[in-house]
């Protein structure tokens, strides 16, 4: 027992740069800090992780970053077992009694918060059932899966017959016809944050609504912003612009299919033949530098009026960019568009292991599991407008000299489709409170959102307390 313990302790003490992937000889024995960093994954129920399983990963003695859950011992204790670990690995079984049951708890009991899964017939809603809900409580698979949703989220027009998708399910839909207020909305908020790579602070007062539609005006910055955003947990340094940014509420948005027809602002007024840099988006978007950076874009830029990029980002613990986290590609340059005088529709179907990008209807991109992973974890749903740092090889366009402000990128609408095979994300009845863990991990917007700062930042190897700004 004391060679174990001795074993633990050192485990306990490898730094980030020991943590390694599933082809690795070492790694992290699993920690409660570094366990509770992967439970984003996906819901809880029974101790269980609901993707990955111990068939396809075998069974580990230790701790695998990159896995979507674990099975080696330690994963009881931490509530990011596979499904399959009591079947699969030879130590599963003899540990069931200590992981939440219906077995050990009952069926129809009331909502327990202690337990980390339910056993009752509101578990299925609610997509926290244990997981043998089936079997000790004596309802079929099928009523496992969620309904449609009885109604569309958002503000959508009582008037419009929307597009259908198959295997997709319409679960949300901004028309923009009338203002959001983003300190009180349910679904919707503004970003306070300012890219380390951009000129821009963003700041709620540069969305604006009208004429059915939201616009983000980008403008010199000629006031005075707190130092500290709540969107990026840490203070930010003065910009030169503000602009806006668009973001929802919590990370409760994962695969299904992102569209929105946008216009994409001038570089100077009235003119959409000139050429200079910015980068209008919509995309979906989890933690950055902290915990788990997890991306997907659509951005239109100044490089050229049909100027279109696809990336995907996919990184852990990562500090700052790294060129390994990231697939950019600039699929077409569309020569007979101009995505600055026209409105055009934008779109991305995110998918377990394929991600598909579109522009009025066409696929551009496909891009499927390679160097960098398909995202699997749950994430907020973005828009903004920002103008790249002056440096030699700016994103965004090469002629920074010709911009001229304000700039304005308008938004008719946006929708979301759920797809079909998610039973985890959004939750049922789009509730915070039925999202887990990681989910949570340092997710407020600004500083008038009421959301806790949950977690602390971890930066180079140390971690620090999040900033706090104050509402005004």
């Amino acid at each position: 027992m004391a060679l174990l313990a001795a074993f633990c302790i050192l485990l306990f003490f490898l730094s980030p740069s020991e943590v390694v992937s599933s082809g690795a000889t070492t790694a992290s024995n699993g920690t409660a800090t570094t366990a509770t960093s992967i439970r984003g994954n996906s819901a809880v129920a029974g101790g269980f992780l609901q993707s990955g399983t111990c068939k396809s990963y075998g069974c580990k003695a230790l701790y695998v970053l990159d896995q979507s859950c674990q099975c080696n011992e330690h994963c009881v204790k931490h509530e990011n077992c596979c499904r399959d670990y009591a079947q699969e690995c030879s130590d599963g079984a003899a540990q069931m009694p200590q992981i939440n049951s219906c077995k050990s708890n009952g069926c129809n009991a009331p909502f327990m918060r202690d337990r980390s899964c339910q056993c009752n017939t509101k578990c299925v809603a609610h997509g926290n059932c244990c997981n043998d809900y089936v079997q000790e409580c004596g309802h079929s698979e099928s009523s496992l899966i969620p309904l449609p949703p009885t109604k569309i989220y958002g503000h959508p027009s009582p008037s419009k017959t929307y597009p259908k998708h198959k295997g997709f399910t319409l679960w949300l839909v901004e028309e923009f016809d009338a203002p959001l207020d983003l300190d009180s909305d349910p679904i919707w908020t503004w970003g306070d944050g300012g890219l380390k790579e951009g000129q821009v602070r963003f700041v709620k007062e540069q969305i604006t609504f009208g004429d059915g539609k939201m616009k983000i005006l980008m403008k010199k910055n000629q006031g005075k912003q707190q130092p500290c955003s709540h969107a990026q947990s840490e203070n930010v340094k003065p910009k030169a612009l503000v602009s806006g940014e668009l973001r929802t509420r919590y990370n409760m948005f994962r695969y299904g299919r992102y569209e929105v027809s946008m216009k994409a602002p001038c570089v100077q007024p009235h003119d959409t033949k000139i050429n200079g840099n910015f980068v209008a988006t919509v995309f979906i978007f989890r933690d950055a530098s902290f915990h788990h950076w997890r991306e997907i874009d659509v951005e239109v830029t100044g490089r050229r009026p049909g100027a279109i990029s696809t990336n995907v980002l996919n990184a852990n613990h990562a500090a700052r960019w790294h060129r390994y986290m990231e697939e950019t590609d600039y699929p077409t340059t569309y020569d007979h568009v101009n995505a600055r005088a026209d409105f055009h529709t934008y779109a991305f179907e995110w998918l377990p292991d394929v991600i598909r990008w579109y522009v009025d209807g066409k696929m551009i991109r496909e891009k499927k599991d390679s160097k960098v992973k398909v995202p699997e974890l749950s994430a907020k749903i973005m828009m903004n407008l920002w103008v790249y740092r002056h440096t030699k090889f700016p994103f965004g366009g090469f002629e920074l000299k010709n911009d001229k402000f304000p700039m304005v990128s308008e938004y008719d609408w946006f929708r979301f489709y759920k797809w079909d095979g998610d039973t985890d994300y959004p939750p049922a009845g789009m509730k915070a409170s039925a999202l887990h863990g990681d989910d949570l991990y340092l997710t407020s917007n600004n500083p008038c959102d009421g959301i806790p700062q949950i977690g602390e930042v971890e930066k180079h190897g140390k971690t620090f307390k999040p900033c706090k700004a104050t509402c005004r």
